[in-house]
């Protein structure tokens, strides 16, 4: 506990303190590019948009700062420690393939698997690929048909209909209005000839909690391999995939305060799972995954994971309760406030909240002192509703008011309560702007309204 004080207290005093230091000593290019820094005394000016200060951190399913902890046990492999993993004919090569297997180790301990079940990849991206496409393509001949739900990340998504161009049949399953799918439907879709069942644990968007050990049974009972995206809950909730029955899980360095660029695969060995590779190369990885494994990242993913497993009941305890405080703080002091997905079955770290009669990319500008985002990040470009929401039956007025604020590890309360003040502070002032909201007021049903076209 005293460990995880300290380095609490070590990260908030590096959040206030690293973008007013002056860098020093450090390579002409490097130095170059500080002098371009677009913070000054005045405050901090990017993509048009000018902010007093650095602005709250709420959105944490989009990525985690790393735990001081972790870069602690990193920076040795990139400044000492530096070998090539795969060279095996001296000590620099030996002492690095020590530190992959021991992340190795570390991961796999996390899920309750053995080490030799673990692939490491780019992230979570790669990992959903190499399932998705690996398992469909190694089985072809025999396995024709995929299932996954309509609310699944991008890209298991873009798989599927990757294989689905190459003559591969997709069933996309619906989900409640609480984005929870239903077994007895997921059990109706199996095919003799079903190759692969996709469904995500912890959902990107919305957080909710998938039944996964209940889909793992059921896919075992029924001979078909059963691959889950893990990204939003490696660290967060318990996972294991003994209990669990799945033959592929997806993995992500940087969603549990762990470096971006390094993932991992778990890869059941009994029973065995095979896979076509995506990439040619080497043969690293057991010939899944060619390529050199990138050590400093590997062991930062390594540490965060042991740090996950020590601490998550702890961290759990703390975000509930500062999820808590959240949303009882914003509906205590505003009405229309909706709670999108399920609201037992869902990680507390997740909050996913429409605001009636508002705009959501108005709000969004609005909160420039918080940084939180409408949805998953891969497709926060997009103008279009979340298909998330729309999955749910969220009404299209509604999908695009949505806001995810995203808790973490090193969230603090007085955070939390700015992010209240600031958030009511500008729904209220886009009301107060709003014709419908008026309506509503004055007892007006809008949805009874015959609107005139010109």
């Amino acid at each position: 506990m005293a460990s995880r004080l300290h380095s609490s207290r070590l990260f908030q005093t590096l959040k206030t303190t690293s973008h007013t230091c002056r860098l020093r000593h450090l390579s002409t290019a490097t130095a170059a590019a500080a002098k371009e820094s677009y913070e000054d005394a005045d405050g901090i000016s990017m993509k048009g948009v000018k902010i007093s200060g650095r602005p709250l951190y709420l959105d944490m399913q989009a990525t985690s700062p790393v735990d001081p902890r972790v870069l602690d046990a990193m920076l040795p492999y990139y400044l000492s420690s530096y070998g090539n993993p795969h060279s095996r004919t001296h000590l620099y090569g030996w002492e690095s393939d020590l530190a992959v297997e021991k992340a190795r180790a570390q991961v796999a301990a996390l899920i309750n698997a053995s080490p030799k079940e673990i692939v490491f990849t780019s992230g979570a991206t790669e990992s959903n690929n190499i399932s998705v496409k690996g398992v469909m393509h190694f089985y072809k001949e025999k396995k024709r048909h995929v299932i996954t739900t309509q609310t699944e990340h991008k890209c298991v998504l873009d798989s599927c209909r990757h294989l689905q161009q190459e003559g591969f049949e997709v069933t996309y399953l619906p989900v409640g209005s609480d984005g929870i799918v239903d077994i007895d439907l997921l059990r109706s879709a199996i095919r003799p000839d079903t190759g692969l069942v996709s469904v995500m644990t912890v959902n990107n968007e919305i957080g909710v909690i998938q039944p996964v050990e209940e889909i793992g049974n059921m896919c075992r009972e029924l001979g078909v391999p059963f691959h889950t995206d893990a990204a939003q809950a490696l660290g967060k909730i318990p996972v294991d995939v003994e209990k669990m029955n799945v033959s592929l899980m997806s993995l992500s360095g940087h969603k549990i305060y762990g470096p971006k660029g390094v993932g991992a695969l778990y890869m059941r060995r009994r029973p065995r799972i095979r896979v076509e590779p995506q990439m040619n190369g080497g043969g690293q990885e057991r010939g899944i995954r060619s390529g050199t494994v990138p050590t400093p990242l590997v062991v930062g993913m390594g540490a965060a994971c042991e740090l996950a497993m020590k601490e998550m009941e702890y961290d759990d305890k703390r975000i509930s309760a500062l999820q808590e405080r959240l949303l009882n703080g914003i509906k205590a002091k505003l009405d229309g406030v909706v709670v999108n997905g399920s609201r037992e079955k869902r990680y507390a770290g997740n909050l996913n909240l429409s605001f009636a009669y508002v705009e959501g990319e108005s709000l969004l500008m609005g909160l420039k002192e918080v940084a939180v985002s409408s949805g998953s990040a891969c497709t926060s470009a997009s103008l279009e509703p979340s298909y998330v929401l729309r999955a749910l039956g969220v009404d299209e007025d509604m999908a695009h008011t949505s806001i995810r604020f995203g808790i973490g590890r090193f969230t603090t309360e007085a955070e939390i309560d700015r992010a209240v003040e600031l958030t009511v502070q500008q729904v209220e002032k886009l009301r107060e702007m709003s014709p419908l909201y008026e309506m509503v007021k004055e007892g007006i049903d809008i949805k009874s309204i015959q609107w005139a076209q010109h």
